[in-house]
């Protein structure tokens, strides 16, 4: 297991102070206004920034790193993934899964293997999971309560349901 973990990508310069606007990967936005430092990649190797000041503005994240002081300063991060150490990867709700942690489960239905998880697509409705079946095919199967019986992360577990059809009966 990796020790950074993916937080968000810096999309744009904000303003002329140095700030950049970020997309955020996580679910919970205010975790940025806690965190004191990141990390950002550069050429493969992960470096430390100090977060000055947190702000939502026009519904968007935007972070002032140390140093960092105006629009030029900040245009070399652009485009640049943020990261985190594990000791500030946010503690996640019941029933909430990192998606790292969801790649490579195994998904059972009926006690028999289905496939595996190869992606977890976020869209705004729900989670999906791309799972490859034992065909090689990839199947779509949303992570919502009438499709996922269990998710036991320990054990790289997915049940599905027992009566849930997940084919087109066409195919």
């Amino acid at each position: 297991m990796s020790e950074y973990f993916l937080i968000a990508k810096i999309d744009s310069v904000y303003g002329k102070n140095g700030f950049v606007k970020i997309f955020s990967y996580s679910d919970f936005h205010e975790r940025f206004f806690d965190l004191k430092e990141v990390y950002i990649d550069f050429f493969d190797e992960k470096k430390i920034f100090h977060i000055e000041k947190t702000e939502i503005k026009k519904n968007s994240i935007t972070l002032k790193f140390k140093n960092f002081d105006d629009d030029k300063d900040v245009q070399i991060l652009i485009g640049k993934n943020i990261f985190v150490d594990i000791q500030n990867v946010v503690k996640l709700p019941e029933n909430f899964y990192f998606i790292h942690d969801l790649i490579g489960c195994t998904v059972v239905q009926n006690s028999s293997v289905f496939g595996i998880v190869k992606d977890v697509l976020t869209i705004p409705a729900n989670s999906v999971y791309v799972v490859e079946d034992v065909n090689g095919q990839e199947i779509l199967i949303p992570a919502v309560e009438h499709f996922i019986d269990a998710v036991d992360i320990e054990k790289k577990l997915i049940t599905l349901k027992p009566d849930v059809e997940l084919y087109d009966d066409e195919n």
